[in-house]
């Protein structure tokens, strides 16, 4: 298949969604909730994004400018959030305002240990169905089988449900800290408080991340991210002749790989259009049972009632139809935009292929990963992006907490996949 035959196909395929997305799905809600996955899975597969490498390029390779832009993404959006919030009841959005207790800093190492296996997360194993598909399906089915199975913990166990200490708005929320609560006599009803403590946060985080790279520059462990590496070679490049209809222009709009901050940008600007017109933020992970739990009624082992019995969540959850659910839709959005971008730039053939060959052991370690990432968010609530981004955004203290256990669960499954030899560099 050559370039121009895929660029063919991503514009029809474009065209096919713009034209008969909404009538599919039925409601306009759910044809944005399509719109917004399809800009976060091209965003985070044009700026080479991913939440798991985080912790998994800086271990493996030295490089902290993902996590360092994730910081800055992270109180950029914060301060976009304020525009919602502010002068409004809190109460009225669905925020993400989690319990801080021993399910979220289980939960968090949890997840970050499987995340070092399985080398993507809970966004990243939809963006990695089209650019490593044995690795991210197998990933895929473990992380919706841990999902399932910790669902009647996260609605029953106390260590999960119940926070050890809230806030005054969190206690009406979820029972985590909502940190303006801290912070209302900064004149601004606590936004301006809580904006500058998550600066100081982000920017502490940042200033880490920065010397431990400079340390192992200095030290001559530094090796740098092959996709890092070749996403500034290529931007490096200055395009010649730059007409209107040309083969340079495309390149330039659709194939040169953006810089990580300009995907940072666009993701936080569709979590603003979340919280804008959906009044929540991004989530992921529950989708994940949720489609597990479809599966069994497919295939005859299971029905609504026994799943609701099982599950703690209503027969109505699993009786909903995949393309009726919100989430579901966005998450099947983000990988028809991963599609979309490869599409576009003439990488799909040699991106899809380039991983299919998988040693049988490495599928092990990827069903381990996933299975530990799928029960860990059942822990914490959430998962890179409902237990760390979104909360951070909604000003929870719990995101905090969880990106903490979340590196130190990262550096212990690195740890043991250098000694077992059987993890990839993501």
């Amino acid at each position: 298949m050559n370039n121009k035959l895929e660029n063919s196909i991503g514009f029809i395929l474009v065209l096919l969604i713009l034209i008969f997305g909404g009538a599919v799905l039925g409601t306009q809600m759910l044809y944005f909730r399509l719109l917004a996955g399809i800009g976060l899975g091209y965003a985070l597969t044009r700026g080479f994004m991913g939440f798991a490498g985080s912790v998994n390029r800086a271990y493996r390779t030295g490089s902290s400018k993902l996590m360092r832009i994730l910081m800055a993404m992270f109180l950029g959006t914060a301060a976009i959030s304020v525009a919602f919030l502010y002068g409004k009841d809190p109460t009225e959005f669905n925020l993400w305002v989690n319990p801080i207790n021993f399910g979220l800093i289980l939960g968090g190492i949890f997840f970050g240990f499987g995340m070092t296996f399985s080398s993507c997360c809970a966004s990243g194993v939809l963006t990695d169905l089209v650019t490593g598909l044995p690795r991210a399906l197998t990933t895929l089915v473990f992380f919706a089988l841990g999902v399932f199975i910790g669902f009647p913990v996260q609605k029953t166990a106390s260590w999960v449900t119940d926070s050890w200490f809230s806030s005054v708005t969190g206690e009406q929320l979820a029972g985590g800290v909502f940190l303006p609560d801290w912070f209302m006599w900064d004149g601004m009803s606590g936004y301006l408080g809580a904006v500058l403590l998550t600066a100081l946060f982000a920017g502490a985080v940042a200033l880490i991340a920065k010397k431990y790279e400079d340390k192992q520059k200095s030290s001559g462990k530094f090796s740098g991210v092959g996709s890092e590496l070749n996403q500034e070679k290529e931007l490096a490049k200055k395009p010649e002749n730059l007409k209107l209809f040309s083969r340079e222009m495309y390149e330039v709009i659709f194939v040169k790989p953006w810089q990580m901050s300009t995907g940072a940008i666009v993701i936080g600007g569709i979590f603003a259009l979340l919280m804008g017109i959906t009044k929540a933020g991004w989530g992921a992970s529950t989708v994940y049972g949720f489609w597990f739990g479809k599966v069994l009624m497919l295939i005859g082992v299971s029905n609504p009632e026994s799943l609701a019995a099982f599950t703690h969540y209503p027969a109505s959850f699993f009786e909903t139809g995949v393309l009726a659910h919100p989430v579901s839709v966005q998450n099947i959005g983000i990988i028809l935009g991963t599609l979309i971008y490869l599409l576009l730039a003439g990488a799909f053939k040699p991106t899809f292929t380039e991983e299919l060959k998988v040693k049988p052991v490495n599928l092990l370690f990827f069903a381990m990963g996933g299975l530990f990432m799928g029960f860990g968010t059942r822990l914490a609530n959430g998962c890179n992006v409902g237990a760390l981004y979104t909360p951070i955004a909604n000003f929870s203290l719990s995101g905090w907490i969880f990106l903490a256990a979340l590196t130190a669960g990262g550096i212990l499954g690195n740890m043991i996949g250098r000694m077992t030899k059987a993890s990839c560099v993501n």
